[in-house]
């Protein structure tokens, strides 16, 4: 009898394999508007070991805070060059990089706009759902009127909020489990 895992038992590295053609790293096209930023990081498992099969999927809003769906009434609005989705995966060193813009505020609760973020969902081995979370940004003042980050204990809002590291660049780990684990949010 064999004990190895099957691609049944977890999503392993078949998924990464399906969505390699999908990878889509420069979510801002040249011609969008608004500031220009990278995004790097380390996507880290429950013992602190780097993820190499990991992949980030990212949504965001444009530089107006419009998202560029069906549903957002202010979508005639939307910076037509900009779709604001993107695929990026990790590295051998568990490492991942990806440049866009900084996404501005959207609608939120009770009508208080959302300090900018970057929705992510999570995809690694192991996992059969992905495990979703969201990217904010240290030098937004906005952060402390943000509906959804008061809702999570101030203690761990950090691991939620990409560090300036230079003008444009930011950095953002994301760890599984343990020691200063990721917030993830249920779906």
């Amino acid at each position: 009898m064999s004990l190895q895992s099957t691609p049944w038992q977890t999503v392993g590295p078949y998924y990464r394999l399906g969505l390699e053609p999908l990878y889509h790293t420069q979510i801002a096209p040249p011609e969008a508007k608004g500031e220009r930023i990278t995004i790097t990081g380390t996507v880290y498992d429950g013992l602190g070991t780097p993820v190499s099969d990991a992949v980030l999927e990212l949504w965001q809003a444009d530089a107006d805070g419009i998202y560029d769906h069906a549903e957002d009434p202010r979508r005639d609005a939307h910076d037509p060059t900009f779709h604001g989705w993107g695929r990026v995966p990790t590295d051998a060193q568990g490492r991942f990089s990806f440049s866009t813009i900084k996404p501005g505020r959207v609608p939120g609760l009770k009508g208080v706009a959302q300090a900018p973020h970057l929705v992510a969902l999570v995809f690694m081995r192991g996992l059969l759902k992905a495990a979703p979370t969201r990217i904010y940004f240290s030098d937004e003042a906005s952060n402390g009127e943000d509906g959804i980050l008061a809702l999570v204990p101030e203690a761990r809002r950090e691991t939620l909020i990409a560090r300036q590291t230079a003008p444009g660049q930011y950095a953002w780990d994301v760890k599984m489990q343990g020691e200063r684990e990721t917030v993830f949010f249920s779906y």
